[in-house]
């Protein structure tokens, strides 16, 4: 471990943090945080492969799970630089630049895995409330507009975040409280008024991820009058059934953030640990997680991912 009292007097880095309080207890982290990338790199790689191998999965709904499990990958590879250097090379030192391009991606990808999350419901909506006409509305053109829509809008909401952290000048401590970059994270260290900076991270919270959640939960509510509308409890249930796997992850991307964001803001008694747990929930679980709750819950895609499986086995 560097010498931390002459970083502080480097203002053109940050020192990462891995175990608040126990760095020699990284190590102990490098092979299970390995283990969920791998699982984050096998379980999209495994879901975008049998959507585009199998003609039958060419629809919609699975288009934006594709754009979903492309995200997630992009979100785990934001953090995985950070994350190798402080748990697997004991280098916990990044430049000012790079914490700031690594900021950028970190919360751009954040706000386009809302907007996936939110077009997908979209998707849900349409597929249920007016099921003749689900393909002729989400064309090809029309799901490739909403995707460079969510993108270009992420860009768009993130691209001040670098200049208004930039701008601030840091003349103490520089140790943040997480092994990778977040807005927040770096704008408490500053030695000015970061008022400019809580009020745009709010603005975002608010008109971006607040919003999203609102036309989630509106389209959950138009979804839901729909099916009391079905006369048979089981197609009830069958249509229902369909959505399980999008509420699971809108819940696995918003109660996480919704936790780190409380904490942030309002729990700075806490113990670092928890801090550090949260952060590191909020970016890692939903990448590990949405491919399993997909491949469990969506029945075409169990079915192909059996039978790719079989028929690996069947050749050996």
């Amino acid at each position: 471990m560097m010498d931390l009292n002459a970083s502080l007097v480097n203002h053109h880095s940050f020192i990462l943090t891995g175990i608040p309080g126990m760095p020699d207890k990284n190590p102990w982290m490098a092979f299970p945080l390995g283990f969920l990338y791998t699982l984050t790199l096998l379980g999209n790689g495994t879901i975008l492969a049998v959507i585009k191998t199998d003609q039958s999965l060419h629809e919609p709904m699975y288009y934006f799970l594709s754009i979903l499990a492309v995200t997630d990958v992009s979100l785990s590879m934001s953090t995985l630089p950070s994350m190798l250097r402080i748990f697997w090379f004991n280098a916990p030192e990044i430049s000012f630049d790079a914490c700031i391009t690594q900021m950028f991606f970190i919360h751009g990808f954040g706000v386009v895995e809302s907007g996936v999350l939110v077009s997908m419901a979209f998707d849900r909506f349409v597929a249920i409330r007016d099921p003749l006409h689900y393909a002729s509305i989400l064309t090809h053109g029309i799901i490739g507009k909403i995707g460079i829509t969510v993108l270009t809008r992420a860009v768009c909401v993130v691209f001040p975040v670098p200049f208004l952290i930039k701008r601030l000048p840091f003349c103490s401590s520089n140790v943040l409280s997480h092994s990778y970059c977040l807005h927040q994270d770096a704008m408490r260290l500053a030695c000015a008024s970061t008022r400019i900076n809580s009020l745009y991270g709010l603005i975002i919270v608010i008109f971006t991820l607040g919003l999203d959640a609102l036309i989630i939960l509106i389209s959950y509510m138009l979804i839901l009058k729909t099916v009391l509308g079905i006369a048979s409890k089981a197609e009830r249930l069958k249509t229902l059934n369909t959505c399980f796997s999008h509420i699971c992850a809108v819940l696995l991307f918003y109660v996480p953030l919704i936790g780190i964001t409380m904490i942030h803001r309002f729990g700075k008694h806490l113990s670092p640990v928890v801090h550090m747990l949260m952060a590191n929930i909020y970016l890692l679980l939903p990448p590990v997680l949405n491919p399993v709750v997909y491949s469990v819950k969506t029945k075409q895609i169990r079915r192909r991912i059996i039978y790719i499986f079989q028929r690996r086995k069947n050749r050996t």
